[in-house]
């Protein structure tokens, strides 16, 4: 395999004319649907895959987050005061790092791993899963403080996929259930933040971007949180990182063998020369069933060969996470 660079073909200001007028901001996670598309997809991707046990054990994680997020129980919501402060100081009202979290999100990870255990008969996963289900509260707060911290040492990395699908149903949970709470008949909670490039709900990291189509107003590209899956537009075109529209590229892994008139591929890393960060999207103009975690997950190879092309990733993928345990400041997902 190769890397491949394709040209864009509309000008930044072009793209974000058209996208100010017509595209909304948000595009909410439905209860519903956002782990068991990305189910769905993990499954899809595994066949003939080199790394098709380990998407095989994400899609059942998925399958279990898809289940506990039907009937989470009631948890501590923003009230209206806190989504006003936060909106007003340019804030994401469920910040990560600080945010209270509610002791039930313990209760929905063991169910989640109750439901793991039996799906894994035989996996090696399986003895990671009674690990974790062993961890007493005290020890679960403290994986769950360094991994929505970024700090690699002290994580335990066998169990950090794990209590991230926990973590990620329970923020997932709390972005849907702030806006049922809200109604449609009153003030939106959620909104642009002063960082374009974190999640403008809980103020993390984006795993990639994905370019949606929208009906009535063609393909847009929005960022995918790593947390609570949340997406939020950003025009095309643009550093997801430094923001710049200056040296965006975009590569893609191709066969040796393929021509100049290959198809494109719906998974590209978008690099950036100027601060030397680079992020994937992933299009469903190319491919309708892509999913932001999942095609991430599946396409390790293109993140291997930018970074030895010397961009670092500005995304994370908390499902694969890597880093030096001695470097607190490492936390990197791929």
């Amino acid at each position: 395999m190769s890397l491949t660079q394709a040209s864009p073909l509309l000008s930044p200001e072009e793209i974000a004319v058209r996208a100010g007028q017509q595209v909304p901001f948000l595009q909410i996670p439905k209860r519903a649907e956002v782990f068991a598309d990305r189910e769905m997809r993990l499954r899809q991707r595994a066949a003939a895959h080199p790394m098709r046990d380990f998407l095989i054990f994400m899609a059942e994680v998925a399958h279990a987050q898809h289940e506990v997020l039907q009937h989470y129980e009631r948890v501590t919501l923003p009230d209206a005061a806190a989504l006003d402060a936060a909106s007003r100081t340019g804030m994401p009202p469920l910040p990560a790092g600080d945010w209270p979290r509610d002791p039930a999100w313990h209760a929905a990870l063991h169910r989640m791993l109750d439901s793991l255990l039996p799906r894994l008969d035989g996996s090696p996963a399986q003895a990671s899963v009674r690990a974790l289900r062993e961890m007493d509260g005290e020890q679960l707060e403290m994986q769950a403080d360094r991994l929505l911290n970024n700090v690699m040492l002290g994580l335990d990395l066998a169990a950090a996929p794990l209590i991230a699908a926990g973590l990620q149903a329970y923020w997932t949970h709390l972005v849907i259930a702030t806006q049922d709470a809200r109604g449609a008949d009153r003030l939106a909670p959620f909104g642009r933040t002063e960082d374009a490039t974190s999640c403008p709900c809980c103020g993390s990291r984006p795993t990639a971007s994905i370019s949606r189509i929208e009906p009535s107003a063609g393909s847009y590209r929005y960022l995918h949180c790593s947390l609570c899956s949340m997406q939020w537009h950003m025009v095309r075109i643009k550093c997801s990182h430094c923001q710049t529209t200056k040296g965006i590229h975009y590569q893609s892994l191709q066969p040796l063998s393929a021509d100049s008139g290959s198809v494109k591929e719906a998974i590209e890393a978008e690099t950036c020369d100027e601060c030397g960060h680079y992020l994937k999207i992933v299009h469903m103009e190319r491919d309708a069933h892509v999913e932001a975690v999942a095609d991430d997950l599946a396409s390790v190879t293109l993140d291997l060969l930018v970074s030895e092309a010397g961009y670092r990733r500005h995304g994370v993928n908390l499902m694969l996470l890597f880093g030096d345990p001695d470097n607190p400041d490492d936390g990197g997902g791929g």
